[in-house]
């Protein structure tokens, strides 16, 4: 690739206090289990409530937790697996995080794997990756004894989270660790490390159906970390709900994070329960996918009008706007009631996808901080985000401190493809030096991300460069600003937009868009045939077609209630979807 002629330079967002910036993962273990020796770094509910008995916990604090990393990496070592690769697999929790780190303090290479990939995707990861020890929680042990079995991957040390039979035990390995000689523990403490050399190997969510293992350095983690302390609001004694899985770089990330302020961790008992466990345990930080958040939203709007507080919350909103624009914000004591519902949430990361403007502007309208943010597992995820003094719906924030980024090949409306060069750069993709050369010119890694920027230095998505439309008059359709617009009617759960064939021409494309909407909306609105449903997608196909120029008009069109198939992390496998 070659740079184009016509570049927009971006604007970075503000450095408001000092971090502290860790070099590895044992120096930043170290030093937040020193700094906030006194905070509870995990609350584990290790058993739910009963109507007769309360929730039983474990509190782990900083020191605790550092000891746990050390003890189970000692345990590690002792058994010979220095220099070795550890992949780990599980939901999100507490054994994950310590097993995830420890390798990190100077033993080898750590590999997360996505526990929502088929058994061959799974099996094929471990192959590539060539894993020697594999560390697997409870759910899984089934998945492991058929693994082990068959025999095809290179790992020869198998380590359950709990007990299990025929299978290293996690607790064991750990309690091994803390009862070794002083010496021992010495010579573990003083192992060395490379901040620069491959130290996590992650596998991207692949929605072109071509998953590509990043290879990042523990410093490209840890600035990422830093530069996301100088500038975003983030609180020593928060409380974050990890909900994001942990083998998505932006949960991974974002939970070195919150480790490294000093918030403590809780964890999600599941869908269902999102909303009881944000007020069990009053969490102030959230970070989720867009359909979480959006979720979020929409029950608050359902809980105002379950108790007919529809006018009194409109006219909160009207005083809460009239304050705000002469500076004085009230939000959170006018909504206090349905802030209380949420933890007393205070801000909710959303990334993974774009989230949808009106959900976005309507939590910040209670008190709620909605911050969006853009990265890429090979950016280590983050380059712009949007903070709690710089942010606007349907942006991505601004530049992250300390990370260079810039718009190249811009066209006459100013869009162009995002690159960026920072230490947060990946090293290359594994075992794929050609996939590497097509995405790094000179240092900088193309995004394959088309943005824009306004004139008070917001970015805005655009599209994939990959995903763009092209007619034969030359004129480019980006499918996610239309998608955007069909999201907006009450029966869209997911829509895609893309170029279909033109009576068998693909030279010429029109514009089509599959929708997966919902049957009880329709029924509950009278509309009960297909007949009738395909008429009233058609009109509101052909109103927001009025609002488009003639070439992003929506010429077809498919309904199902299937939903798509996605990612892990919500997004949509667009190669999967598209009908001819």
């Amino acid at each position: 690739m070659e740079q184009g002629n016509k570049i927009t330079k971006l604007a970075h967002l503000k450095s408001y206090r000092e971090v502290f910036l860790a070099e590895d993962m044992r120096q930043l273990i170290n030093h937040t289990a020193e700094v906030n020796a006194e905070l509870i770094a995990f609350k584990i509910k290790l058993k739910r409530a009963t109507k007769t008995e309360p929730a039983v916990y474990r509190e782990v604090y900083y020191p605790e937790f550092r000891d746990d990393i050390k003890a189970y990496g000692l345990g590690l070592m002792r058994m010979g697996l220095k220099g070795k690769r550890f992949a780990v697999i599980g939901k999100n929790s507490y054994t994950w995080m310590v097993g995830y780190l420890a390798p990190q303090f100077g033993l080898g290479i750590i590999i997360p794997l996505d526990r929502g990939l088929p058994y061959e995707e799974l099996e094929a990861s471990l192959i590539k990756s060539k894993a020697d020890v594999l560390l697997f929680d409870k759910d899984l042990t089934d998945f492991a004894e058929k693994m082990r079995s068959e025999a095809k991957t290179n790992v020869s040390v198998w380590i359950s989270m709990s007990e299990a039979e025929s299978f290293e035990d996690m607790q064991k390995i750990m309690a091994d660790g803390y009862a070794a000689p002083e010496e021992e523990k010495k010579a573990f403490d003083e192992l060395p490390i490379d901040k620069d050399a491959l130290s996590v190997l992650l596998f991207t969510s692949g929605t072109s159906g071509l998953a590509k293992a990043v290879m990042l350095s523990q410093y490209n983690i840890t600035y990422n970390v830093y530069a996301m302390l100088l500038s975003e609001d983030l609180r020593r004694g928060d409380c974050y709900m990890a909900f994001l899985p942990y083998h998505h770089s932006f949960s991974a990330t974002g939970q070195m994070l919150a480790i490294c302020i000093g918030m403590s961790t809780c964890y999600c008992d599941g869908l269902k329960y999102v909303q009881q466990n944000l007020t069990e345990y009053k969490v102030t930080v959230f970070v989720g996918v867009p359909l979480l958040v959006e979720s979020i939203y929409k029950k608050v709007l359902a809980g105002v009008k379950k108790q007919g507080k529809e006018k009194t919350f409109q006219k909160g909103l009207k005083i809460s706007s009239l304050l705000r624009k002469i500076g004085i914000d009230k939000r959170r004591k006018l909504f206090k009631d349905i802030l209380d519902q949420l933890g007393g949430t205070r801000i909710i990361i959303s990334g993974a996808s774009p989230l949808n403007p009106t959900v976005a502007k309507g939590l910040d309208d209670i008190g709620i901080d909605i911050l969006q943010g853009y990265g890429l597992t090979e950016t280590a995820p983050v380059v712009t985000a949007e903070t709690t003094d710089f942010k606007r719906p349907g942006s991505i924030g601004g530049i992250m401190p300390g990370v260079e980024a810039e718009i190249w090949d811009c066209n006459e409306e100013g869009i162009g493809e995002l690159v960026t060069k920072s230490p947060c750069v990946m090293l290359g993709y594994y075992e794929d030096p050609e996939a590497t050369a097509e995405i790094m010119t000179d240092g900088w890694l193309h995004t394959g991300d088309l943005v824009s920027t306004d004139k008070d230095g917001f970015i805005y998505v655009r599209g994939r460069a990959k995903n763009v439309i092209v007619f034969k008059n030359g004129k480019n359709i980006y499918p996610e600003e239309v998608e955007e617009l069909i999201k907006e009617l009450p029966y869209a759960l997911e829509n895609m937009v893309y170029g279909a064939p033109n009576n068998g021409d693909y030279s010429d494309p029109i514009l089509a868009a599959k929708i997966v909407y919902s049957r009880s909306w329709f029924e509950e609105n009278g509309i009960a045939s297909d007949e009738e449903m395909n008429k009233r997608v058609k009109a509101d196909l052909d109103s927001i077609s009025q609002q488009l120029p003639d070439y992003k008009r929506i010429q077809r069109f498919e309904l199902t209630e299937e939903p798509m198939e996605k990612t892990t992390t919500g997004k949509v496998k667009r190669y999967k979807q598209i009908i001819n």
